[in-house]
């Protein structure tokens, strides 16, 4: 069998994670989350073959094949998750919007678009929500707060990115980003949510401190995991 069809964007694995880890954590985990998990991380592998696929015009087998065998993969899990709570199909409904918008950028092989990346991020963040629900049966404070802050969290990632990589001779993006993050902690006090600025410090930092400097992709990219690691662990502190 020819070798694996893997997603190449090393960043989306975080997202992966951490909205569906802080939605079991905070939420009342239980020993199901595993498939439904599972399930989750398959259907996240079928959609790198499956854009892949409708973007390129050659070696489209291979794809397609990939494709299958992560989404049946996917669909497997998920059965007894569905079959113990019907409901987590409304999630897997919402997300069909998002995802047709990362299947048109894919489709014009505009794939850096910002709209894509929010509209991946919204996803994801999503994935949050049906981890917490599964465990709770609801949809409270703490399940917008998973939400609403890991799409905060992410968008500011992303703008942070194209700022050192794509658009970093960009001078738009520059203010782009400096305002989104400035913006984030006046958005947060007057929510009367400051506590949360705690999660984002680093974030905050390295986007305004960072810009302009010659770093490494993969220093960049270390960078990342570690904010991501210490926003993950403040968040789940802030949210049990």
């Amino acid at each position: 069998m020819q070798s694996m069809v893997l997603p190449k964007q090393h960043g989306a694995w975080s997202m992966l994670l951490i909205p569906f880890l802080l939605g079991v954590i905070a939420g009342i985990p239980r020993w199901e989350h595993i498939p439904l998990f599972l399930s989750w991380l398959f259907l996240y592998l079928a959609t790198t073959p499956l854009l892949t696929f409708i973007k390129l015009k050659r070696r489209k087998k291979i794809y397609l094949r990939w494709f299958l065998i992560f989404f049946a993969l996917g669909i497997s899990f998920v059965i007894y998750p569905i079959f113990t709570d019907m409901k987590l199909i409304y999630f897997g409904i919402a997300m069909i919007p998002f995802f047709l918008i990362n299947m048109y950028f894919s489709k014009i092989k505009k794939e850096r678009a910002l709209a894509n990346d929010i509209a991946a991020i919204i996803v994801f963040a999503i994935g949050g929500l049906a981890a917490y629900f599964y465990g709770t049966e609801s949809l409270d404070l703490v399940a917008f707060n998973i939400f609403f802050h890991t799409l905060l969290y992410y968008i500011g990632c992303t703008f942070y990115i194209k700022t050192m990589i794509r658009e970093k001779k960009n001078i738009k993006y520059k203010y782009i980003s400096y305002g989104y993050h400035l913006g984030l902690i006046l958005l947060l006090f007057a929510i009367n949510q400051a506590i949360f600025i705690l999660a984002y410090i680093p974030g905050i930092v390295k986007a305004i401190v960072l810009y302009g400097k010659k770093i490494p992709i993969k220093t960049i990219g270390i960078i990342e995991i570690v904010n991501a690691l210490y926003f993950f662990i403040v968040m789940a502190y802030l949210l049990i």
